[in-house]
């Protein structure tokens, strides 16, 4: 009886939450997925027309560009975000004075809005004003265009994305170096190792779930990169930065495709699963435990 009533006490705490959230995550899922088998501009009736707006996807060539911009950015934001991540966190792994406050300042960025990044980003790259082109200027070198160069777009976004997004693979690295015992690096230390090799040999092996989690992690927000191309270039210049996420925002916002834009979510979330499911796959024949 006791057990039973500990049981309902829990429930009704957590009960309306957990109701909240699968109404915010279910719900739209499974409308998304209907109106994915529609045709609907949100003001007329709906009319079924089964998967032909996952055929319709095949032959478009919007989304095609919009698929290499994304695996693009994908390309560079991932490996650089973990790599540097995990550059960073060594470098804060010491006992040095002010090290709180070097800590802090890597991770203020993860905190900043999407809305702020891309502010800064304006003020940074401006063709005519931006703090980027001062520099350049000054050290005698032709002035760049950045954010209105079709070829250097995308490069910039990941560059900012990058200096706001690392601090999270950051923080995921120092909890692991802090929770590698010290001696087993003494010991390898004293067996003669260098320190680079003492890195190699106990450090890493003890970091490869971690590596795998965190570039799982990035994967998927690199994926879904929407917010800092909104407030900065809005998908131009040409279409160039125009990723997946903002096309079918497009879609479904701006042309009332409704139907379509949800089918395109529902091939980006096909795409984000098969995506994990073969890193996990892999990091379990691996016999890496990341999750």
């Amino acid at each position: 009886m006791n057990g039973l009533r500990r049981a309902g006490t829990g429930w009704a705490f957590i009960g309306p939450s957990s109701l909240i959230i699968l109404g915010l995550s279910v719900f739209p899922a499974g409308w998304a997925w209907i109106l994915s088998q529609q045709r609907w501009n949100g003001f007329s009736r709906p009319r079924n027309i089964g998967w032909a707006n996952y055929r319709a996807m095949a032959d478009d060539e919007a989304l095609r560009a919009a698929v290499l911009h994304t695996a693009f950015y994908t390309a560079l934001f991932v490996p650089a975000s973990v790599l540097g991540g995990l550059f960073i966190a060594v470098a804060l792994n010491r006992r040095i004075r002010f090290i709180g406050f070097y800590r802090t300042c890597i991770f203020v960025p993860f905190v900043a809005s999407a809305t702020a990044v891309g502010i800064l980003s304006n003020y940074l790259f401006d063709p005519q004003f931006g703090f980027a082109n001062s520099v350049i200027r000054t050290l005698g070198l032709p002035a760049q265009k950045f954010l209105e160069d079709p070829r250097q777009a995308m490069v910039v976004i990941a560059v900012m994305t990058l200096w706001s997004g690392l601090a999270f693979t950051v923080v995921v690295y120092l909890a692991a170096l802090q929770d590698i015992p010290a001696d087993l690096v003494e010991a390898a230390t004293v067996d003669g190792a260098s320190r680079l090799q003492a890195f190699r040999y106990v450090v890493w092996p003890q970091l490869t779930p971690v590596t795998v989690f965190s570039g799982i992690w990035q994967l998927i927000g690199a994926l879904q990169l929407f917010d800092v191309v909104y407030t900065t270039t809005r998908g131009g210049p040409l279409d160039a930065t125009q990723t997946i996420v903002y096309f079918l925002w497009e879609q479904a916002f701006k042309q009332l495709r409704f139907g379509y834009g949800s089918a395109v979510a529902y091939g980006l979330f096909a795409l984000t699963l098969a995506i994990t499911l073969v890193m996990l796959g892999y990091s379990r024949l691996a016999k890496v435990r990341a999750f």
